[in-house]
């Protein structure tokens, strides 16, 4: 049998509803087509933000063991030193794209990397043919084009084994999706000989929001009702298309100091209003670019033969503080400085700017929260499987699953195997995801067992599952500073907690949870990072 294609596609922050096929108002033709025509997963989890997230994926483990217990921009004192906090992906993994080369594969990546920001830590180090990446956590969507470097955070990219520039045209989504196309197009001619494991991890809709004007033009005006209307529509949506449970119950939005929008000005709502338009037009055109690779390989003959996988990385981004709790008021302390971020200019590569928490939440909902959070609007993401070689496409998928289980999916397919505790005359870490195979050929109606745990930790906020039940841990305001208690089979917004009433469940999830830290090597600090300034790492 010819062994299938590979290629995943990343989104940077975007919300679960975003897309038209998940409930979304936003033209996105392209993943709408491909996620009706696979499996859309309900029940898909990342880690609560960008790079830990990445870890997993790349390696099929959680993301303490691969050297992201913490992301490296919040790395606190607490973690000098430690075993899989080294702020990269260590050598104590084995990354996909490593084995699938060994596996004959041709390997290839553009977009944002976010796993070290070195050459000898970027794409080139791990296994990718080719690569062309921009290491660190974020940066102008522009380059250089009008001002758009002026940035607070630093921006690096590099191709294959070099650093690199880019030039006055760049924009990112277009950028990334040439440099794949080019990678593709410069195979020999008959790729078939050679399959492929295509990793195009965009950066938008990450903040800075950045968009071609004629884009965001298309959008004027949708989105002047406010987040609150906004909410509704989607939970509608979401309720009509079978990925909600009718009558769900959704999380109260939790503002974080965002003003109501009845309570806000003309200016405050426009400003806000035009931000909303400027994510939007975001998220249409990485779907534009996306169809401009599915076109490709359509013209090639290869996407039937083509395991396509899409994911968002996180939950919908609320407030850059909360994501990065040290580097947050920097960058608004810059961002007022420097940019511009007037009505008419939003968008455009002077200005920078973030959507904020209620716009996040009607992404979220009926989830509670958004990226940064281990509550399911920070780790519960879109996510779908498209490949006509499985039996369940065209379903909607409630089987739990995370983005730790697409490595061993993908080895499986590829014939290939993890070498389990070596690799390379070095011990590696086994992988912790299951392979979806099973399910997604009809054969298995789950892809874990009921007895698995599965826990998540960033920023000492805590999460830990088995089936249905799942324990949570926030600290004030956003939660109660102990552990809570939901059954997400009835509750899926986590809004009524039942540690009170049901003790015993709670204290059984609570020993997964320490076979868990003592699994993982998790640090739970004994100050809080949210407790932190900048002056103090």
């Amino acid at each position: 049998m010819t062994r299938p294609n590979f290629l995943v596609i990343v989104a940077d922050d975007l919300g679960f509803s975003d897309i038209g096929a998940f409930g979304g108002e936003i033209n996105t033709p392209n993943l709408d087509r491909l996620a009706h025509g696979g499996i859309r997963l309900t029940d898909f989890h990342s880690a609560p933000a960008c790079s830990p997230t990445r870890a997993m994926l790349l390696t099929g483990t959680d993301h303490h063991v691969a050297g992201i217990g913490t992301m490296l921009e919040m790395a606190a004192p607490d973690f000098q030193g430690a075993p899989g906090y080294e702020g990269y992906l260590n050598d104590r993994v084995v990354a996909l794209p490593e084995l699938l080369r060994d596996a004959g594969y041709l390997t290839l990546m553009s977009g944002k990397w976010h796993l070290g920001d070195t050459i000898d830590r970027s794409p080139w180090a791990r296994g990718f043919d080719r690569s062309f990446a921009l290491l660190p956590a974020g940066a102008s969507h522009y380059g250089t084009r009008g001002g758009g470097g002026l940035s607070p955070v630093p921006t690096m990219f590099t191709e294959d084994d070099q650093f690199v520039t880019v030039g006055e045209d760049f924009y990112s989504s277009d950028a990334y999706t040439d440099t794949l196309l080019q990678y593709l197009g410069d195979r020999p001619e008959s790729p078939e000989d050679q399959p492929f494991f295509a990793y195009l991890p965009f950066q938008a809709p990450h903040w800075p929001l950045h968009a071609p004007q004629e884009t965001i033009a298309t959008y004027h005006g949708r989105y002047d009702a406010g987040p609150d209307a906004l909410r509704e529509e989607r939970l509608a949506a979401l309720t009509q298309l079978g990925l909600c449970p009718p009558g769900v119950e959704p999380h109260p939005v939790v503002a974080d100091g965002a003003p109501e929008w009845a309570d806000m000005t003309d200016e405050e709502r426009a400003v806000s209003a035009r931000n909303m338009e400027v994510y939007a037009a975001m998220v249409d055109r990485m779907d534009w670019n996306i169809g401009r690779v599915i076109d490709y390989l359509d013209g090639t003959g290869e996407l039937d033969n083509t395991v396509v996988i899409f994911l968002s990385d996180n939950g919908a981004e609320g407030t850059i503080v909360e994501a990065m709790p040290l580097r947050g008021p920097e960058i608004e302390a810059f961002v007022a400085k420097h940019c511009d971020n007037s009505v008419d200019n939003l968008g455009a590569p002077t200005s920078w700017a973030w959507y904020g928490p209620r716009w996040a939440q009607a992404a979220t909902a009926p989830s509670r929260l958004h990226k940064a959070f281990t509550t399911e609007g920070g780790i519960r993401v879109v996510g779908f499987v498209a490949w006509p070689g499985f039996a369940r496409q065209g379903e909607i998928g409630t089987a739990f699953t995370t983005v730790m289980d697409i490595a061993p999916t993908l080895l499986e397919l590829a014939g290939a195997t993890h070498p389990g505790t070596e690799y390379r005359g070095r011990e590696v870490e086994p992988m912790r995801g299951r392979s979806m195979v099973p399910y997604l050929s009809g054969l298995a109606e789950a892809v874990h067992d009921a007895d698995t745990g599965t826990g998540w930790e960033l920023f000492g906020r805590r999460a830990i599952r088995q089936g249905d039940w799942k324990a949570l841990h926030l600290p004030e305001p956003y939660g109660s500073g102990t552990w809570q208690l939901y059954d997400l089979s009835s509750d899926p917004g986590e809004v009524h907690d039942q540690a009170a009433s049901r003790p015993d469940k709670l204290a059984d999830l609570l020993e997964l949870w320490d076979r868990y830290v003592e699994e993982n090597g998790v640090i739970i600090g004994p100050i809080s990072l949210f407790d932190l300034d900048a002056d103090a790492l």
